[in-house]
């Protein structure tokens, strides 16, 4: 198989303040371009798009092509389960909603120190033997945001699973907070095949501070800032697919054509890749990737990512001498959504971050710049 999955996470959509708006007939030529270039796998999840993924991805992939001719990737979300009956529920929806008799792979979603006590409380890892026994999925596993400890944790309790889902990029690689590295070496040291999240960070690995961008031009002039990114984690060894939220046709045509005579990094390349990463680390205020999973239960409905994203925006372009503009995007969004200010400090967001961001004092630093 070839190793870019295409993940149902950012889908383009008609209305940017709406991710539920999904642009179907785009989706769908992009989805249509993928196979066409021999790539297979798709990842899904209830949450993604505001829970438009797994609809989308019945419109554009499973009601149009073989169920033999690719290879399907859901998650159980825990935010959902009340209590271990639920699970059934909430997999026989997910079933329809995809509008397939079987997953292929079937994750626990977000393990790390907040989840995993809840999967156990819940007997989650038991629910999925279960499915697995049942012929409802193939393969079981889970895709995690922790640390090194608490998966290798998991690995020790649920010696079954057979995938581990990791956030890998050359950015966190070698991060003290997120310990990317040593999660991988973690999940290798266990045996078990790795789908890697988060290539391009959300998209900080594109748009590149130009000191990095420069570096990188300089290698290879031709090659995109995303093939960089992409490459070193399909490079690593016992990485079975690397996924990629793409949201524009562009991105299609770009990812299938440097993945699809995939050329693992060089030595150089890799040392090129960390260099870079220490002058992104130097230029972002706020690593945050935009997965919105802090948004899902925030009672003020904080618009929490784009608020980083315009903090971000407006540091980069103060630091340039350009005037920002940000504030202008800041008013036009709290029209819709409670201001960074109205934070209770409630830390459901903290829970949810796979990044361990301090969301409660950043919107505090937010507020003081917009608000």
């Amino acid at each position: 198989m070839k190793k870019l999955g295409f993940g149902f996470m950012r889908l383009p959509v008609l209305d940017e303040n709406d991710r539920s708006t999904v642009d179907i007939p785009l989706t769908e030529k992009m989805v249509r371009l993928y196979l066409e270039r021999g790539f297979t796998y798709f990842d899904t999840a209830h949450r993604y798009n505001d829970e438009m993924s797994e609809p989308a991805l019945r419109q554009t992939l499973t009601s149009r092509y073989s169920r033999d001719s690719y290879e399907l990737t859901d998650k159980i979300t825990l935010n959902y389960i009340k209590k271990e009956e639920d699970q059934e529920l909430f997999f026989q929806e997910q079933l329809k909603l995809c509008g397939v008799e079987y997953f292929d792979n079937y994750l626990v979603h977000n393990m790390g120190e907040a989840w995993y006590p809840v999967a156990e409380r819940l007997r989650t890892f038991e629910f999925l033997n279960g499915l697995k026994e049942r012929g409802l999925v193939k393969h079981i596993g889970f895709s995690f945001h922790g640390s090194p400890e608490i998966l290798e944790k998991i690995l020790n309790d649920h010696p079954e699973t057979e995938l581990v889902q990791l956030q890998i990029n050359y950015l966190d690689w070698d991060d003290p907070a997120l310990q990317a590295g040593k999660c991988y070496e973690v999940a290798r040291k266990y045996g078990k095949e790795i789908l890697v999240m988060e290539p391009v960070k959300g998209g900080t690995l594109v748009n590149l501070p130009e000191k990095a961008a420069g570096l990188l031009k300089q290698a290879d002039p031709k090659a995109s800032y995303a093939s960089w990114a992409i490459r070193f984690a399909a490079s690593l060894e016992g990485v079975r697919v690397v996924l990629s939220g793409m949201s524009t046709m562009e991105q299609v045509e770009d990812n299938t054509s440097f993945m699809n005579s995939f050329q693992p990094l060089t030595a150089d390349e890799k040392v090129l890749l960390l260099n870079v990463a220490k002058i992104i680390r130097e230029n972002t205020a706020i690593p945050c990737t935009n997965c919105r999973y802090c948004t899902t239960e925030c009672p003020k409905n904080i618009a929490i990512p784009d608020y980083f994203g315009l903090y971000n925006n407006h540091k980069r372009l103060k630091n340039t001498g350009y005037m920002s503009n940000q504030k202008i995007y800041y008013v036009n969004l709290i029209q819709s959504h409670g201001r960074a200010g109205d934070c209770i400090r409630c830390g459901l967001c903290e829970k949810n971050c796979p990044q361990k961001l301090k969301i409660r004092d950043l919107l505090e630093t937010v507020s003081k710049e917009f608000d």
